[in-house]
């Protein structure tokens, strides 16, 4: 494939975004333009419908907050009542591994 803007040879590449989520792209060798196909974007997007589409409620417990998660959730993951759970923040999340 060549690029649209220079006619340099474009070469694929693999990134993630800083939620996590893979993805492929064409970058030009010689002026740098990155291009997404529109497949790959439509993938991209229905991850990011799956990931967005589960809420939290945050409650207060005494003096700490409270996430109650949905039920789907805590099936898909096999979460277990009392079970402890690692907390890592990120730059604009908070990942919880079970």
């Amino acid at each position: 494939m060549n690029c649209p803007k220079c006619n340099g040879k474009m070469s694929e590449k693999r990134d993630k975004t800083p939620e996590g989520v893979e993805y492929k792209y064409s970058k030009c060798r010689k002026c740098g333009e990155e291009i997404v196909d529109m497949k790959q974007l439509h993938s991209l997007a229905q991850q990011y419908r799956e990931m967005k589409k589960y809420t939290a409620k945050i409650s207060k417990w005494g003096e700490s907050l409270a996430i109650r998660m949905p039920k789907e959730l805590v099936k898909q993951y096999s979460l277990k009542q009392n079970e402890d759970v690692t907390l890592i923040p990120d730059k604009k999340a908070i990942k919880i591994v079970a």
